[in-house]
């Protein structure tokens, strides 16, 4: 569905959310109940929902006494078979509150190449919405590779986006909207919205300033890109105004879709 106008996100029939790990790991754990809350706000509204989550590796961190993020990619697989658990048990305890139940979904960028695996995805996740569970994916990094990783989850969210055919696709930042230039550059000015095909040459954009996550601002306009492209509508802001976004309030950065 092409949203003619933003307020129209708020009877969106089916969305997908994506969270990043600094989002909702070590001091922003308590992010989940705030993020659970708002995604039970929609469901209520009749809105199917699926979560892309990161947060395995940061989650599986100060579980193994690790203060920094390794680069080595066996300690960052052994990192994400210790915290993958962990994380969707912290989910499902918000959940709890709510009646939902949450379903785990692990991908490479394999399982959404080929036909059949994509399409086994599609169908998996279609079930896990007919039976009122919230799907909750993320990549499979215990077992990705170098040359089968998505690379970042932003990415992911799109494809996923685009293969469950949603309205639209919500990425939560560290920061409310798309700016000019990061926000800390003086002068830098929200960008409310940004029509399909417009030129962003000119915004200057960084990677994450965090050490957990693999994203930032070039990850999530790029992914904004092709969910646009496939007819997938786009906001960008924080967790901290998820709410508001789902809502179809003007908040963050709204990513028009191909009309």
């Amino acid at each position: 569905m092409n949203l003619t106008e933003r307020a129209s996100l708020a009877t969106a029939k089916r969305i997908v959310v994506k969270v990043g790990s600094s989002s909702i790991s070590g001091a922003n754990e308590g992010n989940i109940d705030n993020l659970i809350a708002a995604l039970a706000g929609s469901r209520d509204r009749g809105c199917e929902i699926i979560l892309v989550s990161s947060g395995a590796i940061a989650t599986g961190m100060p579980l193994l006494q690790l203060e920094s993020k390794p680069s080595d990619l066996p300690t960052s697989q052994a990192l994400a078979a210790v915290g993958q658990s962990r994380l969707i048990a912290r989910y499902q305890q918000s959940l709890e509150r709510f009646g939902w139940i949450a379903g785990q979904v692990l991908l490479t960028s394999e399982d959404l190449a080929g036909d059949d695996t994509r399409l086994n995805a599609k169908h998996a996740m279609n079930r896990l919405l007919e039976l009122g569970v919230l799907p909750i994916v993320n990549e499979n990094d215990t077992v990705a590779t170098a040359e089968i990783r998505f690379g970042d989850n932003d990415r992911l969210a799109a494809l996923v986006a685009e293969l469950v055919e949603a309205d639209a696709l919500v990425l939560l930042s560290d920061v409310d909207a798309l700016y000019t230039a990061p926000p800390s550059t003086p002068g830098a000015e929200r960008i409310e919205i940004v029509e399909f095909g417009q030129d962003l040459s000119s915004v200057q954009t960084g990677d994450t300033s965090t050490g957990v996550g693999t994203g930032g601002a070039v990850t999530k306009v790029a992914a904004a890109g092709h969910a646009t492209a496939a007819g997938v509508d786009v906001v960008l802001t924080s967790i901290g105004q998820v709410e508001a976004a789902l809502a179809g309030t003007s908040v963050g950065t709204w990513f028009k879709s191909r009309a």
